[in-house]
């Protein structure tokens, strides 16, 4: 029953309904919805839901979670709520059918001109609405145009194959993927490029100078064949100035005995490390380095190469290298040295290319290329706008259906948490969640009270997923851990389903009444199977010992005579055991018989006392089982995946005997009672059974009413067994 409540704090009036014992806001129109922000947190249904695992569309879910964590808050909502709000004249249209967005309706001036040249472009400059199909087809011909509008120059867009081509090679350094997945060259990146590429190309212009390329091209060489002796040859002379410094100094500045004595020890070669660390020749006062012969044989070749690239081209001709001739090459190859520490950082690409791709020609080229890229971004900004608007204008009444209230799920059209429809043991659940863990979900969805059912699902190709069943209806006989079904879900595939954990609560109160009777049928069950197991285990000890005996009686009458057996004696027979033994009979009969009468002296109220017997069976576990199914609880089956579930969203027996149905005949249906394989059944146990019952209830009336006293010892009468009582 609906009924009106007032919003202290803004004077808006909202109206509640009650659905499933649960009191919820309903929003009528697109007032309500507009001033939503004014209703208390705490009448609102859920105060986060996931982005994940509901029927939504979670790209609309994604543009609601503004801070990107997976979940939605209120103010996230109420966020979208304010946007729609200056988007929109009326927020009716978020309540109504359809995706459109009639342009009659858009108070944005901005939004309403983009969607005008969205339509112009497609050639509908006269539609009066603008629908998601209008927003995809523009994407479409967007996404055909040489420009992403991302902000990144692909190669593809080049007119030119031949700047294509190189700017391929530049995007294959520096470039990032697009959402086309090109690789492309933001404009940042390739300002940074030109402007190192062109200190680059100066740079190497500056080295073809005479006073830098002494040797030309040859420079180079001497320079890298230099660089490689250049710590061993500084170390050579300045133990030569040592050792001219003080006599006492040269023995020193060169190895002794023991020290080649302990090299010599090894396995030698010319790449050895030990070798490598001693000087390159004998240092002496004022000496000149050899270039040939006595000389350091892991530098043997190193110092051949530089006398030969170095040292003739510069110095011409020589057999070793004086301290003053080492300081003249040192200075004619510095000028080549201090340029070759000064190149700039460049992509290590050809100089060729290089040159190309900085040319005023090809910075033209791309600046129009990156201006078109602009344009197409430009548009797609309002395109972007355009679609938060349709997707809010789509499902905001679903999620606000779902989280606020939930009208959707109390309404019998489906919560947007419900994955699909499990059919199983001749029952359709529609109240099936997606798991995630399902040892974390169990543990917290058992809070719920109701009987829970985890499958896991698979399908052929190897897709597997895990849902949780709630059975809100019939009985749990035949749910047991291991059972397959069917499960559907909401686009209609179907899953194959085996149940691998139960959570056990009542189920429905019909099945709270028969339980008595169902346990004292398993305790006859397990009486009757165990005292036929014990006479089976006697039978067996019987024969075994009877076999035994015919086994040995070949040795009867081997060894000492075998003494006659006593006769047993005859077992007396106990007055006093029949006594009490009618006794009991008679108060069992007396029993029977006051029951008996009390039940027919009823008359026309005979039904009523058969079924206030029943209820006294059956009774209390109805009574328990009610109690338990008034409390079950939606909210801890979707806290469990990320809800916060604001209020107690019950599921009450009426409600909950709607979320599973069981099977049962089309209506109008005639079924056949004739089956052709029906166990044929004996009249005879049946007429037995009744002739018993009234030979027993004959017997205890004509016992109650003194009839058959004469046939009686005097214990057993009536009168008897009244007055002792």
């Amino acid at each position: 029953m609906a009924k009106r409540r007032e919003d202290r704090q803004s004077g808006h009036h909202f109206r509640f309904f009650r659905s499933g014992g649960v009191d919820q806001v309903l929003l009528r129109n697109g007032e309500d919805i507009a001033r939503l922000g004014e209703l208390d947190l705490k009448l609102w249904m859920a105060l986060a839901m996931p982005v994940n695992g509901t029927s939504i569309d979670p790209e609309t879910l994604a543009l609601l979670d503004s801070d990107g964590d997976g979940r939605i808050r209120p103010e996230e909502l109420l966020g979208a709520v304010r946007l729609c709000r200056s988007a929109f004249k009326s927020l009716d249209c978020l309540l109504e059918a359809g995706d459109s967005i009639a342009l009659a309706n858009l108070a944005d001036a901005d939004a309403l001109e983009a969607a005008r040249a969205l339509l112009a472009g497609l050639g509908r400059k006269d539609a009066a609405a603008l629908s998601p199909a209008d927003l995809a087809e523009r994407r479409k011909v967007l996404a055909k145009a040489p420009a992403a509008g991302e902000g990144l120059l692909a190669p593809e867009a080049a007119r030119d194959p031949a700047l294509a081509a190189d700017l391929a090679e530049l995007a294959k350094l520096v470039g990032r993927p697009d959402s086309r997945g090109r690789a492309g060259i933001d404009k940042g990146t390739w300002d940074g490029f030109v402007a190192a590429t062109r200190d680059f190309l100066a740079w190497r212009a500056r080295g073809s100078e005479q006073a830098v390329a002494q040797l030309g091209a040859a420079t180079e060489t001497a320079w890298s064949v230099t660089a490689a002796v250049r710590d061993k040859i500084e170390d050579f002379f300045t133990r030569c100035r040592l050792a001219a410094f003080d006599p006492k100094a040269a023995a020193a500045v060169n190895l002794d005995a023991e020290t080649y004595r302990a090299l010599a020890s090894g396995v030698l070669s010319h790449g050895s490390a030990e070798l490598a660390r001693l000087p390159l020749a004998e240092a002496a006062p004022g000496r000149a380095l050899p270039l040939e012969g006595a000389l350091n044989p892991a530098y043997a070749a190193a110092l051949r190469a530089f006398r030969e690239s170095a040292v003739k081209p510069l110095l011409g001709q020589r057999a070793e290298l004086s301290e003053a001739d080492w300081s003249t090459l040192k200075d004619g190859l510095a000028p080549f040295g201090a340029w070759l520490a000064a190149r700039p950082a460049a992509p290590d690409l050809a100089p060729a290319l290089l040159e190309r791709l900085s040319s005023d020609a090809a910075g033209a080229a791309v600046a129009a290329l990156f201006e078109e890229d602009a344009r197409v971004a430009a548009e797609r900004i309002p395109l972007a706008a355009l679609e938060r608007l349709l997707r809010y204008r789509r499902d905001l009444k679903s999620i606000l259906e779902n989280y606020v209230n939930f009208a959707a799920f109390y309404g019998g059209r489906g919560g947007a948490f419900q994955s699909g429809t499990l059919y199983l043991d001749a029952r359709a659940c529609s109240l099936c969640v997606d798991v995630l863990d399902e040892g974390r979900h169990a543990s917290l969805a058992a809070l719920s009270g109701a009987f829970l059912a985890y499958c896991e699902l698979s399908r052929p190709g190897g897709a597997r997923r895990k849902i949780v069943a709630a059975f809100t209806n019939g009985d749990s006989d035949n749910l047991i851990v291991g059972r397959n079904g069917i499960f559907v879900d909401k686009e209609g595939k179907d899953w194959d389903a085996t149940i691998t954990r139960l959570v056990q609560n009542p189920i429905s109160v019909r099945e709270a009444f028969w339980l008595p009777y169902k346990k004292l049928v398993r305790m006859v069950e397990e009486q009757v199977a165990k005292r036929a197991r014990a006479a089976d285990e006697k039978s067996d000890q019987r024969l075994s010992s009877t076999a035994e005996k015919v086994a040995n009686a070949d040795k009867a009458g081997e060894g000492a005579p075998v003494a006659a057996a006593a006769a047993a004696p005859a077992k007396k027979f106990d007055l006093g055991a029949i006594a009490l033994v009618g006794t009991a009979l008679g108060g069992i009969s007396a029993l029977l018989a006051g029951f008996m009468d009390a039940l027919f002296g009823l008359g026309f109220f005979l039904p009523l006392g058969i079924a206030g017997i029943l209820l006294l069976i059956s009774g209390p576990s109805m009574i328990l089982a009610s109690l338990k199914l008034r409390k079950r609880n939606l909210g801890p089956i979707l806290d469990a995946n990320g809800w916060a579930i604001n209020t107690r969203a019950r599921i009450n027996i009426p409600f909950g005997a709607s979320l599973t149905s069981c099977a049962s005949l089309p209506p109008g249906t005639l079924p056949s009672m004739a089956d052709p394989f029906a166990e044929k059944k004996s009249p005879w146990p049946r007429v037995a059974f009744f002739l018993v019952l009234a030979l027993l209830v004959a017997a205890a009336l004509a016992w109650r009413f003194g009839w058959a006293d004469a046939a009686l010892p005097e214990a057993w009468r009536w009168s008897a067994v009244s007055a002792a009582l």
